[in-house]
């Protein structure tokens, strides 16, 4: 049985102060929540702040990128060390706002992705088609291919989840049908079952994130192939994110 997992992209939001307030509120709600895993993903300048914040809780913190060298002359970039060092236990990669806004690639995603595995990271490795490839019927084409790309080199068993973000629901308020999502999600564990064997794709968790809300959350997940979800402007309050992670 997979363990529900429900993760807070914080995005370019929160100031240290900010994000101080935000997880002590997020505590006092989801402290007690046991039966699900949480994670927040703030922004780099607020990880050491929340880290202290979420010290004896049960909610984990994540990085928002992370580069695939150890250190070196990268300028503007972190290393996975460096978020291990600041508390995090996730790194999401490969969100579509890297691919669309940074030039990310499949094969930056997998380099990524494999620098996490490395350092000891959970990597949120994030997939997904835009409208018009939604609109062309190649949603599952696209998906296939972000896997083959993104995952090159991985091992059954390795830490690992992944996250379908249709790009087209992404900050729009739009979001796909249940059964859209379940459709998508049930191709990304059977495309994962025939690289890595039905084991590790019956563990692996596939988390939904596209206009993630408390009033679609328990929709979503009644479908058997979510596992969760990626939560963007949501998670930024304490009463809304908290409402996601406590879906019945």
């Amino acid at each position: 049985m997979r363990k529900p997992l429900i993760a807070g992209n914080w995005k370019m939001y929160k100031t240290t102060a900010d994000a101080r307030a935000l997880v002590k509120g997020l505590r006092s709600q989801l402290d007690a929540v046991v039966d699900r895993e949480v994670v927040v993903c703030p922004p780099f300048t607020a990880l050491a702040a929340v880290a202290g914040e979420l010290r004896g809780s049960p909610i984990a913190l994540g990085g928002q990128n992370v580069y695939w060298e150890k250190q070196g002359a990268f300028t503007g970039e972190i290393s996975a060390a460096m978020l291990v060092d600041a508390g995090c236990r996730y790194v999401i990669v490969g969100h579509s706002e890297r691919r669309q806004f940074f030039g990310e690639t499949d094969e930056t995603v997998n380099k990524r992705a494999q620098a996490a595995i490395a350092a000891g990271l959970v990597p949120i490795v994030c997939v997904g088609e835009t409208l018009q490839e939604r609109e062309t019927n190649a949603t599952f084409s696209v998906i296939d291919q972000q896997l083959a790309g993104g995952f090159r080199g991985y091992s059954a068993g390795q830490p690992l989840v992944i996250a379908y973000e249709p790009v087209w629901a992404i900050g729009t308020g739009k979001t796909a049908t249940p059964a859209q999502a379940q459709d998508a999600h049930s191709y990304i564990r059977q495309s994962f079952a025939k690289r890595f064997g039905d084991a590790a794709a019956q563990a692996v968790q596939i988390l939904y994130g596209g206009s993630v809300k408390p009033e679609n959350m328990s929709s979503l997940m009644a479908q058997p192939d979510i596992d969760g979800g990626l939560v963007g402007g949501a998670s930024l309050e304490m009463e809304s994110f908290s409402k996601i992670v406590r879906y019945s």
